[in-house]
């Protein structure tokens, strides 16, 4: 059995399962942002009415509405606030973080986990190991918060073998970018992606991080990596063991492989209207832009940051741009502090903004117009995502960010890095 397979027959109690099995699991892990605790809570409470078995395994985090623009949105917070003192929950409030890096640092996933959440990137953490998926709200309401459980066909899986190192320019990031436009929308459609390979063996947990963020948008029903004593080391940050690592049999087979050599992987570029729709950064330079935003589910790591300040170097915004920063946690905010490079970026034209989800769905930072364009590290760019159905979003890098803040317009980062 693959490490997928063997955490779902062990948390169901079986000694073995295959693909096409159905099996009743238990959760360990549920994450909840203020959107989807919302919607949950109310169900339990009025249709379900039942106690939350086990409230020390839910995690909610307010990180869509960071700031509420209306007493609408402030009483939907407001709710999720008494849902979880109600019911004893772990609730962590506005300027917390992004959703999944709160969850991994406050020691809510670990290696063999089965962790579920009603946010759709919710496959990122099996980059420690576990098997992590989204599920629906009533799915949380009637299963996992009064039995601790929820049911799962086990998936076949899809290895993605990596190889070779990067040019200078790019990042994990547009590795991500670039297998989901090669894969494709719905290219993996419930199934389990292992990433593997030299390449992948030589990121840094928090580069792994990006592989299976991405597993929902080919359709796949999680992702994973086999974790190592690196897992350990990262995860040790936040949590205290023990850590007890899950790893596939030897002889485990694949229902397809796909092999990729990354060494002359161009900067990549998610085009308007969907994840998909991947360009190299050439085929879209000169593409004017209004708003440059480093933050969200893929970007506002330390690492992004790290990358912005870089390129912006010696540089200052364009006057014709906004350049958002959103730290993705309180720790990635005060490390930046730590570094100098809040007010490197700051004295450049960058506007900060607290821990959270970014622009995400233009909860907290304002709507875009018809006539704007944003260039990005969100994880999505769905018509009318960011305010107007005609605004568009184009999805990148840190270091292609950057080098939009400061032409005006979708630039290739290496301009900035030779």
């Amino acid at each position: 059995m693959n490490l997928i397979e063997k955490i779902l027959a062990s948390k169901s109690g079986k000694k073995e399962v295959t693909p096409g099995d159905v099996v009743v699991a238990d959760v360990d892990t549920l994450l909840l942002h203020d959107l989807s605790g919302y919607l949950t809570g109310r169900v339990l409470d009025k249709e379900v009415k039942r106690p939350i078995l086990r409230p020390d395994r839910v995690c909610m985090v307010f990180d869509h509405h960071f700031s509420p623009a209306s007493e609408e949105r402030a009483n939907v917070l407001q709710e999720n606030r008494d849902f979880a003192r109600r019911h004893g929950i772990r609730h962590f409030d506005c300027g917390s973080g992004n959703i999944h890096h709160v969850a991994i640092q406050k020691g809510f996933i670990k290696p063999g986990f089965v962790v579920v959440g009603s946010d759709s990137h919710t496959p990122v953490h099996g980059t420690f190991g576990a098997f992590a998926t989204g599920l629906g709200n009533n799915a949380h309401a009637s299963m996992v918060m009064p039995f601790s459980k929820a049911w799962f066909r086990v998936p076949e899986t899809y290895n993605v073998n990596l190889r070779g190192r990067l040019p200078r320019g790019s990042s994990a990031r547009d590795v991500a970018q670039f297998l989901i436009g090669d894969i494709g929308e719905g290219g993996a459609i419930y199934k389990a992606i292992e990433f593997t390979g030299e390449f992948v063996d030589s990121l840094d947990v928090s580069d792994q991080l990006l592989l299976p963020l991405l597993t929902i948008d080919i359709g796949a029903k999680t992702g994973y990596i086999d974790p190592s004593q690196k897992t350990i080391d990262y995860l040790s940050q936040w949590s205290e063991g023990p850590f007890e690592l899950v790893h596939n049999d030897p002889d485990v087979t694949y229902a397809r492989t796909l092999e990729y050599d990354v060494s002359h992987l161009e900067p990549q570029v998610a085009c308007p209207p969907t994840v998909g729709n991947v360009k190299s950064v050439q085929e879209v330079a000169g593409t004017l832009i209004d708003i440059a935003e480093v933050g969200g589910h893929g970007g506002g790591r330390i690492d992004d940051i790290r990358m912005l300040a870089q390129l912006m170097r010696g540089h200052k915004v364009n006057p014709n741009v906004r350049l958002q920063v959103v730290p993705n946690s309180r720790w990635v905010f005060l490390q930046a502090l730590r570094e100098g490079l809040v007010e490197e970026l700051y004295l450049a034209g960058a506007n900060w903004f607290p821990a959270g989800a970014g622009s995400n769905q233009s909860a907290n930072m304002g709507a875009m117009t018809a006539r704007e364009r944003m260039i990005c590290s969100q994880a999505r760019n769905f018509p009318g995502r960011n305010g107007s159905p005609l605004a568009e979003v184009y999805l990148a890098s840190a270091l292609t960010v950057a080098a939009a803040a400061i032409k005006g317009e979708i630039a290739d980062p290496r301009e900035f890095l030779e």
